[in-house]
């Protein structure tokens, strides 16, 4: 899928390659310099209200559209790309006339949307974004800057957009959560966060904060927690030296607490845990997991509802 951006949108991508020795060899092509006569911006993207996906295009090229947006928001140009007819010729004009393209301009830049609209769809991103889109004093449509973003679920279509992945720009312990299929981001606070769904993660978090603490990491389990999974988190929290408590806070919906339970007690029999581990289980199976706590040699705090684990979690690292 390289080649075919390169080719559609006229540019040259960085390349990697695996070298000797299994190394990874980056090649940077350089491209030749440019004579520019305006810069403008293009940009596809999904719109999760519409749940559609919106084209833009604007003047105002070669600053943050974010500051065009908030400040002169007349000056972008939208078209909303129907999901089942895509994005349509009249539709492509409207955009080209609203950037005042003139003469040969015109004709090269709808093979340019076009082209970026293609490229969009049929790699499933979820942000394309030209800036700046120039015109060159010969009247050629380039795209000088590009970026996009993928679907996360849908990356397994395209293993060899997957191999551009740079395993030296992520925190080691966000690739180990990843081999499990946890969600982890590592934050600066010292209370370790493990829950199960972005929004538990969400409130969590800002009721240790309300409780005068500082979460140290953002770690979601997900629905189909297993005790291996649980007890990989646990590991991945721990290893963060700033960590001097962890919260364990589960709502069993579709997740068992029995699970989560023997997964912690897993993880604190193998891994020597010594940091105070503050636990909070509620729904399927929570009884049964009370039971499973209780009757272990290891040490817990255990809290009744959400705001005791965040006040005890606090005290334990006072």
């Amino acid at each position: 899928m390289r080649q075919v951006a390169e080719k559609m949108l006229g540019m040259t991508l960085i390349t990697h390659q695996t070298g000797p020795e299994g190394r990874t060899v980056r090649r940077l092509l350089v491209e030749q310099g440019v004579n520019i006569a305006r810069e403008l911006y293009a940009g596809i993207v999904l719109d999760r209200e519409r749940a559609t996906d919106v084209v833009m295009v604007s003047t105002e090229g070669g600053v943050e559209i974010e500051k065009v947006a908030a400040e002169t928001p007349e000056l972008i140009f939208k078209a909303v790309a129907d999901p089942a007819l895509g994005l349509q010729p009249f539709q492509v004009k409207q955009l080209i006339y609203a950037l005042k393209l003139e003469g040969n301009q015109i004709k090269s830049a709808i093979h340019f949307m076009n082209a970026l609209y293609r490229a969009y769809r049929e790699t499933d991103a979820s942000l394309a974004e030209i800036n700046p889109l120039v015109i060159t004093a010969d009247g050629s449509v380039m795209a000088l800057d590009a970026k996009m973003n993928f679907d996360d679920n849908a990356i397994f279509r395209h293993k060899d957009i997957a191999e551009y992945r740079d395993f030296d720009e992520e925190e080691p312990a966000e690739i180990e959560a990843s081999k499990f299929d946890l969600n982890y981001i590592k934050l600066d606070g010292n209370v370790g966060c493990m829950v199960n769904g972005a929004g538990l993660a969400m409130s969590t978090m800002d009721i240790i904060k309300l409780a005068g603490g500082e979460p140290a990491n953002f770690l979601d389990v997900g629905g189909g927690a297993s005790a291996e999974s649980v007890k990989a988190g646990f590991r991945i929290i721990v290893s963060d030296p700033n960590v001097k408590a962890v919260l364990v806070n589960i709502f069993g919906g579709i997740v068992r607490c029995d699970r989560v339970a023997q997964g912690i007690i897993d993880a604190l029999s193998d891994l020597d845990v010594k940091t105070p581990v503050v636990v909070r289980l509620a729904g399927t199976n929570a009884e049964e997991a009370a039971r499973m706590l209780r009757e272990s040699p290891l040490d817990f705090i255990v809290a009744a509802d959400f705001r005791e684990g965040a006040r005890k979690v606090v005290e334990a690292v006072s």
